[in-house]
């Protein structure tokens, strides 16, 4: 099965950095995405907020120069994650990330 997310945006909220139990490093923030796009031959203007996390050591580097109002491109995969106080969210957890 295909899951597989690309978009567009700008760094809303700063980047925090964690590290799991098992030592993977992990880099979370907001992607916050503005556009326009055609539905049914006419435009429609669309926004959207995702949560991104970055793991693994090896793309940390990914990671070393952005900053609150970076605009980036962000590939990966998604997946659903239940926060602490119960409520559920999409993740897009990103494998490319390149400034724009």
């Amino acid at each position: 099965m295909t899951n597989r997310l690309e978009l567009s945006g700008v760094i809303v909220k700063a980047l925090r950095r964690t590290q799991s139990p098992a030592g993977i490093p992990h880099c979370h923030f907001v992607l916050e995405h503005r556009s326009t796009q055609e539905e049914a031959g006419l435009p429609r203007q669309v926004y959207c907020c995702i949560n991104v996390v970055v793991s693994g050591k090896g793309l940390q580097t990914l990671t070393q120069d952005l900053a609150l109002g970076s605009h980036i491109q962000v590939a990966g995969f998604v997946s659903y994650q239940t926060g602490r106080n119960g409520l559920g969210k999409i993740v897009l957890h990103a494998e490319h990330i390149e400034n724009i």
